[in-house]
């Protein structure tokens, strides 16, 4: 049996624990949409937590932010990688526990366009609606990302097409959600975060060893100018179509670039998008006990420091070993593939597949989940038949399941995408519209329903405004989208919630009987 067929047998067999997880969640998923979209609020801490990380990294953790450090060096990756650490932790901190008390109050609430609208006691469903549209946009290009990694997965290592891959691992990620929902994603999540760290774990000793110790890795890596600092960068040197230049099989790059202030700062504003992330915020929710979320939220950071921290060790490592062998950004975020497949046993190797393979899941199955819960539970039930049944909810969630699937498939076609890339958008979309109204509801007992909808709409327009027409400016301009849309909403909220009509004293008294019990 050759190295690809055992590969491609030990990824089978774990797609196949991974379908047998969504069955066995499957009765209990279908009895309530509560049960189906949220869990019945049953989660441990362990789950909690684990998911939470396993939903939010998705693929771009073993691909995307590897792929950044080979490219260019560790500056970018790890101002990236730093503002994620910290806005983990600071999520889990100050928004956990609040928002699981908060969701609860709030007309039980168990998706996050109906947290909002309960929270300010809206008889339109205005807030609902545009959170749900947002929502649909914004989860719709992230799991195309997700599709994007599969397609590149598969294609490299088994010679494929990209496109026929993409639709194959589009296809799996859609059974396996309309078969198990919450319940099941949320325990094949933390069955997924632990085959990544162990899959990270894995690749990095082995190749440490193979490029002679970690000494080495980083002598080679300061020999290239700016590679190696983290306020400069390195400049691949690139031919008219994109792809790397090499000279008696050395790699060429130009001098080191700077590092401005305002790219550090777009690093770091990564972290903002956590106070707005769906999958993170509804496995507050879901959580069993609040007390319980202390013992999540140490979980979840360790995870992440180790993670974030290999993921980039690895790109600089493929630096070393495998110089010449991806020649342009997109390809380089197959380093870990070229890592496991080169420098391990083909059945560990299909094991460590299974972990790019698990980070997709883990993330798609989440971002199509909260997309179909917010067409189903907030628009169709919520504003044009109130009085559809859970079933009916069920039933339609799984149809816009398929239809935003074959959106975020129509999306992914271009094998040429960079997954970062995509990532990038949609996380700013996520973090400006929903960061700074989840901060404040929480937070801020004189904002209110006016000063939501400013919020929610300056925040989403505005990220895409500065990325399409500010940000290719360049110099100054040239700021991560999601910072000042982030500040551009906060001031929304603040200005208009002041300008109008304060909350009623009911919508007062809710948040006051809140924050007592913090």
């Amino acid at each position: 049996m050759n190295d690809t067929m055992q590969i491609m047998i030990t990824m089978v067999c774990y797609m196949l624990a991974v379908i047998g997880i969504g069955f066995a969640f499957a009765r209990r998923a279908n009895r309530s949409s509560d049960d189906y979209f949220l869990g019945g609020r049953t989660l441990g801490p362990w789950v909690t937590a684990m998911s939470a990380e396993a939903s939010d990294m998705s693929g771009w953790l073993l691909m995307g932010l590897p792929g950044v450090a080979y490219w260019c060096g560790v500056a970018d990756a790890s101002w990236t990688a730093i503002g994620l650490a910290i806005g983990t932790y600071v999520n889990w901190l100050i928004t956990s526990k609040r928002l699981r008390r908060y969701s609860e109050r709030a007309g039980n609430a168990i998706t996050l366009p109906e947290f909002f609208s309960n929270r300010f006691h809206e008889s339109g469903k205005v807030v609902m609606t545009i959170a749900a549209l947002f929502i649909l946009i914004f989860f719709t290009v992230y799991a195309s990302s997700c599709l994007v990694t599969c397609g590149k997965l598969f294609s490299t290592l088994f010679g494929f097409d990209y496109i026929p891959m993409m639709v194959v691992g589009a296809v799996f990620v859609l059974l396996y959600t309309i078969i198990g929902g919450f319940l099941a994603e949320s325990a094949s999540d933390f069955m997924q975060a632990v085959v990544m760290i162990v899959a990270l774990t894995v690749v990095v000793i082995v190749g440490c060893v193979a490029a002679g110790g970690v000494d080495d890795v980083i002598a080679n890596a300061k020999e290239i100018p700016g590679f190696l600092e983290f306020f400069g960068m390195a400049t691949p040197v690139t031919d008219a179509s994109g792809d790397k230049t090499v000279v008696d099989g050395v790699p060429q790059f130009g001098e080191r670039a700077g590092y401005s202030w305002t790219t550090i700062a777009s690093g770091l504003a990564w972290g903002l998008g956590y106070f707005g992330l769906p999958q993170v915020l509804l496995r507050f929710m879901a959580i069993r006990e609040e007390r319980e979320l202390t013992r999540s939220r140490r979980i979840a950071t360790v995870w992440v420091l180790i993670s974030l921290t290999i993921a980039v060790f690895i790109g600089v490592m493929g630096r070393q070993l495998y110089p010449t062998a991806l020649l342009t950004a997109s390809d380089a975020e197959n380093v870990f593939i070229l890592l496991s497949t080169n420098l391990l046993p083909p059945i560990i190797a299909g094991l460590v597949m299974a972990g790019i393979l698990a980070a997709t899941i883990s993330s798609s199955d989440s971002y199509l989940l909260i997309a179909a819960s917010a067409f189903a539970k907030n628009i169709y039930q919520g504003l044009w038949k109130k009085d559809a049944t859970d079933k009916h909810v069920l039933w339609m969630s799984r149809l816009a399941l398929l239809v935003i699937c074959a959106i975020a498939i129509v999306i992914a076609l271009d094998e040429n995408s960079v997954i970062f890339t995509i990532v990038s958008f949609a996380w700013a979309g996520f973090g400006a519209t929903f960061g700074p109204l989840m901060l404040f509801s929480l937070f801020w007992k004189r904002i209110n329903r006016a000063g939501a909808i400013a919020g929610m709409v300056g925040g989403g327009v505005m990220v895409f405004v500065w990325n399409l027409l500010v940000r290719p400016l360049g110099g100054a301009w040239d700021v991560y989208e999601l910072l000042p849309a982030f500040i551009f909403s906060s001031i929304c909220i603040v200005v208009v919630s002041l300008a109008t009509k304060a909350p009623s004293e009911e919508v007062q008294a809710e948040f006051e009987a809140v924050r007592s019990k913090a």
